[in-house]
């Protein structure tokens, strides 16, 4: 059984350093491709909402203050408010409505 764990991390290292480095080695030129320039430009922002999205919905006591939180952040963002606001609009939803929740 200890074996399989050794297999498993060379095989995790294996992986890891395959995706970083082919690329690195298979594309030298600028990628002139708008399509796949496009994809390249939003994997962190997709791969950062991806890994959030959970912990929004889960963080608070109940799901109606997440979802509200959620909510009053998404719009606030629309309207292009500061990143401090948005932040700050989501903590204070989510205070109020865990305190009328729970009295």
């Amino acid at each position: 059984m200890q074996n399989n764990i050794y297999i498993y991390i060379v095989i995790m290292v294996i992986v890891t350093t395959l995706i970083r480095v082919l690329p690195l080695t298979l594309i030298r030129k600028e990628i002139k491709n708008v399509t796949l320039r496009s994809f390249l430009y939003y994997i962190p922002y997709v791969t950062l909402a991806v890994m959030t999205f959970p912990a929004i919905l889960s963080a608070t006591g109940s799901p109606i203050s997440a979802w509200a939180a959620l909510a009053v952040a998404v719009i606030a963002a629309w309207l292009g408010k500061s990143l401090f606001f948005v932040s700050s609009a989501a903590c204070v939803v989510v205070f109020v409505l865990e305190l009328l929740l729970h009295v």
